[in-house]
């Protein structure tokens, strides 16, 4: 059994001194999904680039941004992949935004969506990521890869999926254009994994620092894990854990039969 853990953390450096070396020790994990790490590889500390867990230490991979202290992914990994990629489109990968480790036919991928911003200011750049990260998993299945698709989507698929859909509509994350593209990838070929296990409301994965709304559930569901449709049934669960503190966001957890 393989267990992939996926956060969005708001800054590697930051939750480091909250406690993410312990977690990341206890959790079991074979492989965690980081997203907006907001850092350099060379601003790290030896702990962050190799977390000792009991029996070894993770191997740990970046892809980070041009700008400093922005977007960013990383992978870490208790074996050595076969192989470690960047998406392979300058636009995306200047911001850091995708990560792929390979294990023989698996593909485990780290990926950060634009968030779309205010007036959708960034639509046309989100959506051409949507789209290239669509082409870019539909070739790893032509290659026959299963994948996982592991990160911060920045976008709430269905009414379902945030604590206050109607006010929320002109809002970032839950644009009309955003929930199509949402709803054409989960129909053309790859599964919101999650919702095959887990049907109810109330589930969300981010929560704003204001308002106390982690405190009263007050959220959205944009942290995903999806994988190709053939590879849906290797899935053994699917899980959100809303008990770990550090961002604003919380991690997701899958377990997948080897």
């Amino acid at each position: 059994m393989k267990r992939i853990i996926s956060w969005n953390v708001n800054g590697i450096r930051a939750v480091e001194k909250k406690g993410f070396l312990d977690w990341i020790a206890a959790t079991g994990a074979d492989v965690v999904c980081i997203q907006e790490t907001k850092a350099r590889k060379e601003q790290l500390s030896e702990a962050l680039l190799a977390p000792p867990y009991e029996g070894g230490k993770y191997f740990s991979y970046w892809a980070s941004a041009q700008k400093a202290g922005y977007s960013g992914t990383a992978i870490y990994s208790r074996t050595e992949p076969d192989s470690v990629e960047i998406m392979g489109v300058p636009e995306y990968d200047d911001e850091g935004r995708v990560l792929v480790a390979k294990y023989g036919k698996l593909a485990v991928i780290s990926a950060y969506f634009p968030n779309s911003q205010d007036a959708g200011a960034r639509l046309d750049y989100k959506l051409g990521f949507c789209g290239a990260m669509k082409e870019f998993c539909d070739k790893l299945v032509a290659d026959g890869f299963n994948i996982v698709l592991c990160g911060d989507y920045n976008i709430a698929h269905k009414p379902i999926d945030l604590a206050n859909p109607k006010t929320n509509e002109k809002n970032p994350g839950y644009l009309p254009e955003e929930r199509d593209w949402m709803e054409f990838f989960t129909t053309n070929g790859y599964c919101d994994i999650f919702r095959r296990f887990c049907p109810e409301p109330g589930q969300y994965t981010w929560w704003s620092y204001r308002f106390k709304a982690r405190e009263k559930n007050i959220g959205w569901r944009i942290d995903y894990q999806c994988v190709n449709n053939s590879f849906a049934d290797k899935v053994l669960s699917s899980k959100i854990m809303a008990d770990v503190m550090g961002s604003d966001h919380c991690p997701v957890v899958v377990e997948i039969e080897d």
